[in-house]
């Protein structure tokens, strides 16, 4: 019923008396492939209703008809025979490029009536269409129209074979399900086209389109494509619909779009629409001499009208795209033959339109091929007329021809003698064939996928300029396969080296340097890379180095930080190592000369078997000093602080006794006496002491162990010791500190006391020392960075223990080697006697 109702509308306006105003050429037979083909390219269509006429007259689609007329009759005079005893005709109509006048057209096509000018339908349509005389259509050349055709010839499931519409959109087969073509999808002539800018390491284009599904469909995958690949895009300018009328509407636009490409820096631009606007484009590249790079999509990549366009090389290079090109067998010796003296309505046509000239006329005349003049001349060259025949799009209208003629040759099961079906099938039948076909032509396997593709390559084309005088005009210089396989020829191999053009605004950035954007689009600078990142070239985008590493001074890479911690060769570790091992060694000696004199009043005076103990703990604070050199480890993390705060509370406890033996010793008032007779208890104040830095420490190794690790300080790694627990370490010196301080009070009061050994003063000096230097040791230990810092610690420990051994035990070392007739009780009485005879009071000599 649409179909009635389509051809009731359209012949209201093309009233069938004979004729429906559509140009066309008919040959009947057995038969009818059906042709659309755009002999002339526009229409003089304006937003006022009128009548239209067809202009813009063009030999290049006028050839495209004599190629299917050529094949058709090839393959009916083919011997041995393709398709015996059937006779193929055709019915070929000039669609002048618009959607409307292919569509009527395409009703013309799909009535039943083998003359096509009769406009009668049969009376008995019902629900169904009836079965179309014209079983296959070929054509049409613009997306737009194919698109348009696809959706009416769907409704009788006739083949649609198009050889030059590439749009992706007639791939989804829910939609058109009887489209197929002999040409390559833009699905892949867009992925070819961004495949070509990545070659060229080209980084901005600017993209230019048409307001039809063609150009759309074009600019829209492009801009897609080309933000995966992270190519700039400067502008999109897509052509309205009428643009090719050069009105003043195209006037407007075009003055606008020129003054957009003369203040881009897109390093190639691409037109992705019809010839017919392109060639309006060109002309204004001429006339301001762009110089540019341009790609040219299929439309319009051999289009013999811009190519030959005077002054074009002043436009600038182009490459382009066009399916695989190929040759029509013989059809170039048949246009030269003056068509082999055949005759058709388009040869018609165009013999009235212009004069073949005469073999003696040609060559003797001066021949001019340029399009511009071509109707001026007295006579038409048949070498120029040559001259237009493509190998795209003729070609793959051969191969259309040729894939119908298979397609019919499997389904009526024919061989060199006979079919062994007749004529009468369905369009639907025929079209089942020519999805499956398998056909070789020149070597190249033709078959359509799933989608109605072939799987064929495009050529890569570029337009050479009057400087390679030796070159074709328009020549191949390499191939993209649908699979992502990109060549080009060795003679273009020096652009495949080129980094930056003229209008490469971006700039190439030595390594270590990133391109960042600024107000132009797609225009970068160069930034050097922060510290701690790095770019290794092309100015790539900055990536910052791991924890471990650092940025070069150029920034281009990264270095391993080196690690830093406590060398035994380091001359500070030397130092401190001498002094670790002297204390060591000066600390067994006063024990073996504190064991050979433990009877003597002077061991008696330090606390007889304390002064044991304290030596031993001194000995643990040297030894444990030298944990805090070399890598650290999880032992010598734990062994370092937290023991050694259990050995040096220790050691104060020890001296803390010996200071209350003394106190108790030489005080005679009976109130504060009792008290501190009651604490003179050595065994049990080491043990209550000490036991509660044991109680602080062991939770802290259990739970909260020090352990390695890493601090990042610039270009370093420095191992040192977590202390686990902040809180407990700062309790354990506080701990010290508060013992330390204890014994400085104690001592100190114990000054005024007859002590002939000075123990009370010695150890106020060493105590006063402890405490001096870990007052010290806070700030310093805190605001110090990098390995010093557990030397810092080491130090403060030595200093420590040294205080110690030094003001409290070597005096009596000194005594008991130098001076032993102090280490007597005779003369310990004797000092006390003098005392307090000096203070005034009585003593009773005994």
């Amino acid at each position: 019923m649409f179909l009635c109702v389509c051809v009731s509308i359209l012949t209201v306006f093309h009233p069938c008396s004979g004729g429906t105003g559509l140009r066309h050429a008919y040959s009947a037979g057995d038969i009818i492939i059906g042709g659309l083909v755009p002999v002339h390219l526009s229409t003089n269509r304006s937003p006022t209703p009128g009548p239209l006429s067809c202009i813009q007259y063009d030999f290049r689609t006028f050839l495209h008809t004599q190629v299917l007329i050529y094949a058709i009759r090839e393959i009916n005079q083919r011997t041995p025979k393709v398709l015996p005893n059937i006779t193929l005709g055709y019915d070929i109509y000039d669609t002048c490029g618009d959607v409307s006048i292919a569509i009527l057209a395409t009703l013309q096509l799909l009535q039943k009536q083998p003359n096509p000018l009769s406009c009668q339908l049969n009376e008995d349509i019902q629900s169904t269409l009836t079965e179309p005389k014209t079983k296959v259509v070929i054509g049409e050349t613009h997306s737009e129209v194919s698109i348009a055709v696809a959706r009416v010839v769907a409704l009788s499931s006739v083949t649609q074979i198009s050889y030059a519409s590439t749009s992706g959109l007639l791939s989804e087969k829910l939609k058109f399900p009887t489209f197929l073509r002999t040409i390559t999808s833009d699905k892949f002539q867009t992925k070819a086209i961004a495949e070509l800018v990545k070659l060229f390491h080209w980084k901005t284009v600017a993209i230019i389109g048409s307001d039809d599904e063609y150009g759309k469909y074009g600019s829209d995958a492009l801009t897609v494509i080309f933000n995966q690949e992270l190519i700039c895009i400067e502008f999109v300018d897509i052509l309205p619909g009428d643009f090719s009328q050069n009105n003043s509407k195209t006037h407007t636009w075009l003055n606008t779009l020129v003054k957009k490409i003369n203040e881009s820096t897109a390093e190639a631009i691409i037109i992705f629409t019809k010839d017919a606007n392109v060639g309006i484009i060109m002309e204004a590249a001429i006339k301001y001499n762009f110089n540019r790079t341009w790609i040219a999509s299929d439309s319009w990549s051999t289009s013999a009208e811009v190519s030959k366009m005077p002054g074009i090389e002043l436009a600038g290079q182009v490459f382009g795209f066009i399916s695989k090109r190929n040759e029509v067998p013989g059809f170039d010796a048949y246009v030269k033959s003056r068509f082999n003296k055949t005759t058709n309505a388009f040869l018609d046509d165009f013999n009235a339109r212009y004069k073949l000239c005469s073999e003696q006329a040609e060559s003797e005349g001066k021949i001019n091929c340029t399009n511009r003049q071509l109707g001026q001349e007295q006579c038409l060259p048949l070498s120029c007329l040559a001259g237009y025949i493509d190998q795209d799009k003729s070609y793959n209208a051969y191969v259309a021809v040729r894939v119908i003629a298979e397609g019919l040759r499997n389904l009526l099961k024919c061989d060199s003698q006979r079919c062994e079906r007749s004529a009468s099938f369905t369009a639907l039948e025929l079209l089942k064939e020519i999805q499956n076909i398998k056909l070789t032509l020149n070597s190249t396997n033709i078959f359509f996928n799933a989608s109605g593709d072939p799987s064929l390559p495009y050529d890569i084309v570029h337009w050479s300029t009057p400087e390679c005088s030796h070159c074709k005009h328009i020549e191949s210089i390499g191939e993209y396969w649908p699979d992502g396989t990109i060549k080009v020829d060795k003679h273009f191999s020096k652009m495949l080296r080129v980094n930056v053009t003229i209008y490469n605004c971006s700039k190439t950035c030595k390594p270590g340097y990133e391109l960042k954007g600024t107000s132009k689009k797609c225009c970068k600078d160069c930034v050097q890379c922060a510290d701690g990142e790095y770019s290794p070239a092309n100015g790539d985008k900055c990536k910052s180095c791991s924890n471990t590493s650092y940025s070069s001074p150029a920034k281009d890479k990264c270095l391993d930080k080196t690690e830093e911690f406590l060398h035994w060769s380091d001359p500070l570790i030397i130092i401190l190592t001498f002094l670790e091992s002297f204390g060591i060694i000066v600390t067994v000696v006063f024990a073996v000369l504190f064991m050979i004199y433990r009877n003597s009043p002077i061991v008696k005076a330090v606390g007889g078997y304390l002064c044991f103990l304290e030596l031993i703990s001194l000995l643990a604070c040297f030894c444990l000093a030298f944990t805090f050199t070399g890598r650290p480890t999880r032992a010598s993390c734990m062994a370092g602080l937290p023991l050694f705060g259990i050995a040096f509370s220790l050691c104060i406890s020890c001296i803390l006794a010996n200071l209350l033996q003394i106190l108790v010793g030489f005080s005679f008032d009976l109130k504060i006496g009792s008290w501190m007779k009651k604490l003179n208890q050595p065994a049990a104040v080491v043990t209550v002491v000490s036991g509660i830095q044991l109680a602080l420490c062991v939770p802290w190794l259990y739970y909260y162990p020090p352990y390695p690790y890493m601090d990042i300080v610039g270009t370093s790694i420095v191992l040192h010791c977590h202390k686990g627990s902040e809180e407990l370490f700062i309790a354990m010196l506080g701990y010290n500190a508060f013992l330390g301080l204890i014994c400085f009070l104690f001592a100190f009061k114990g000054k005024q006391l007859p002590d002939l050994y000075k123990n009370a003063s010695l150890i106020t000096v060493s105590m006063l020392v402890f405490l001096i230097i870990w007052i010290l040791f806070i700030p310093i230990y805190i605001n110090l960075v990098g390995k010093y810092k557990r030397a810092v610690e080491c130090t403060a420990i030595l200093i420590s223990s040294y205080s110690i051994l030094g003001g409290h035990l070597a005096p009596k070392c000194y005594i008991m080697l130098f001076r032993k007739e102090m280490n007597d009780e005779t003369a310990i009485t004797e000092y006390i006697r003098k005392h307090y005879e000096k203070n005034g009071m009585a003593v009773l000599k005994l």
